[in-house]
Order: structure tokens, then C-alpha cells, then sequence
């Protein structure tokens, strides 16, 4: 009997605390149970809105899901640190460790973080997009692609470079393509005994009956300067973009033709050499004796 009285005692007991437990605990439970669910839904719809947003400002879509993630998964551990407070537990410490994690993270991925922040500049600020010509960090070449942390392009000979971004951001870069026209320039010497004139107005009808030569800018040929055995002319020739150089190669190929057919020499460094015959110094260097 007395082992079933201590038995039923202690089974008294642990009701009794399971009880003032659930009394205690019962309410906050539910409220927490409450704002997780309210929590993740709010989310949610908050990451469509900005989802809709971001469509209708034609973000980058490299950058896009990117950012919906990273809102996405900051906005998760908060409220999971909501609802752990919610509870009664105690977050100081859960969120000194968290700050801990990052730090230690942020300080064993610096490189990759620089190259992180240099991709959502590029991706914000647009500098170049897939499919310009650009040169940069000692490359050129067409853009292929554009990642959070490198870009890659491929250049005219077919090799696939991958610039970090990091770098890339925060380095001069000569985007070729990013106006729709360009401006082809030539220099050409004539010789000296040529009429400028004559020249500068054949070269200038060439431009000009090139197809793809714009005819607003005009383009224009004039004395560029004198040099030691010519006169040199410059080119300037406005083209679209994506002919620029087909134009370039169609007018360095035509220049020659052009000035041939008018009689307009160009001239080339010339050397006139003059030989001594060695008799001839020999009488010079004879003395009667």
C-alpha cells in the first residue's frame, strides 16, 4: 500500500506541474504558434509584392531572385527570434551568436563578398549589359553573362575570360557598344607634291557613297599635319554600332583604290644612297711625292 500511496503521490505531482505549465506556458505557446504563422504569411506576400515590383521596374533578373532570397532569409530568422522571445526564451545570447556567425563568415569570405557587392553595383548601376563589347582589367571582349560575383565575356578569338567583380566594379571600364553609333577614324598620308584639296573631297565622296556611313554627322576629311615625307589627312566617319568594323576594313580597303584612280601618290620613307667608287678615292688620296 505504501508504494502505491508514493506512486499515486508523485503521479499528483508531475500533473500538477504539467498543469501550472501548460497555464503558464499554454498561452504563450498558442502566440507564438500565432505569430509564426502570421509571421511566415506576411513574408510571404511581402516577397511576391517585391516580386511584382521588381518586374514592373525591370530589374536585372540575375539580381532579382537574389535579393528576394536574401529578403526572404533575413525576414525568417527575425521572426524565428520573434516567436523564440514570444516563448520566453531568452535572445540576447542567441542574437550576440548570430552576429558572431556572421562576423566569423564575413571576415573567412572577403573576397567573395567584395566581388558580391561589386555584382549588385554592376547589376544596379547598369555600366554595361549582356551583350556589350567592353574592355576592362586588361580584357575585352563581348559579355556573356553577368553573375553576383564574376562576369564573363568571351573575346573576339573565342576564349571565355571571368573577371571577379570586385575588381571589375571598381576599375575603368570602356564599354564600346553602349551608344547606338560610333565614329570610324582614319589617317592616311598623300604625298607632297599632291593638292590637299583634291584629296580631302575624293576621301570625302567616299565616306559619303559608303552605305553604311551616316550622312548626319557627315563625315569630314581634313589636314591633320605635316610630317617628314607627307601629308597626313585624318577620317572621321560615323557609323551604326554593330558596323562599325565592317566600315572600318570597307574604307581602309577603299582609300588606297580611291587615291590610286586620282593620281595621288602615298609616299613611304626613301633613302637615296650614294657610292663611291674606290678609284676614284684613291686618286683623291694620292699625294705626289
Amino acid at each position: 500500500m505504501n508504494v502505491e500511496t508514493e506512486v499515486l503521490k508523485n503521479i499528483n505531482l508531475y500533473q500538477d506541474k504539467i498543469i501550472r505549465m501548460a497555464i503558464e506556458f499554454g498561452p504563450r505557446l498558442l502566440l507564438a504558434i500565432l505569430v509564426l504563422f502570421i509571421g511566415i504569411s506576411m513574408i510571404k506576400s511581402l516577397i511576391r509584392l517585391l516580386g511584382t515590383v521588381f518586374a514592373r521596374r525591370k530589374l536585372d533578373p540575375t539580381l532579382a531572385p537574389f535579393i528576394l532570397n536574401m529578403v526572404n532569409w533575413i525576414l525568417r530568422v527575425l521572426l524565428i527570434v520573434s516567436v523564440a522571445s514570444t516563448i520566453g526564451v531568452e535572445t540576447t545570447s542567441f542574437v550576440a551568436l548570430i552576429g558572431a556567425g556572421g562576423l566569423a563568415i564575413g571576415l573567412a569570405l572577403q573576397g567573395s563578398l567584395a566581388n558580391f557587392a561589386g555584382g549588385v553595383l554592376i547589376l544596379v548601376f547598369r555600366p554595361f549589359v549582356k551583350g556589350d563589347y567592353i574592355q576592362a582589367q586588361g580584357h575585352e571582349g563581348h559579355v556573356q553573362s553577368i553573375d553576383i560575383f564574376a562576369t564573363h565575356i568571351n573575346t573576339l578569338d573565342n576564349k571565355r575570360i571571368i573577371l571577379p567583380n570586385g575588381p571589375l566594379a571598381g576599375s575603368t571600364i570602356n564599354n564600346f557598344t553602349a551608344q547606338p553609333t560610333r565614329r570610324v577614324d582614319l589617317s592616311i598620308g598623300i604625298s607632297y607634291n599632291a593638292d590637299p584639296r583634291t584629296a580631302i573631297k575624293i576621301l570625302t565622296d567616299m565616306c559619303r557613297n559608303h552605305p553604311d556611313v551616316l550622312k548626319d554627322p557627315e563625315p569630314w576629311v581634313k589636314v591633320w599635319q605635316y610630317g617628314d615625307n607627307s601629308i597626313n589627312l585624318v577620317i572621321r566617319a560615323w557609323t551604326n554600332t554593330e558596323n562599325y568594323w565592317p566600315v572600318f576594313f570597307d574604307l581602309n580597303e577603299q582609300i588606297k583604290y580611291t587615291l590610286d584612280e586620282n593620281q595621288i601618290s602615298i609616299p613611304f620613307p626613301q633613302r637615296d644612297i650614294h657610292i663611291i667608287s674606290q678609284s676614284k678615292d684613291l686618286s683623291n688620296n694620292s699625294r705626289p711625292l
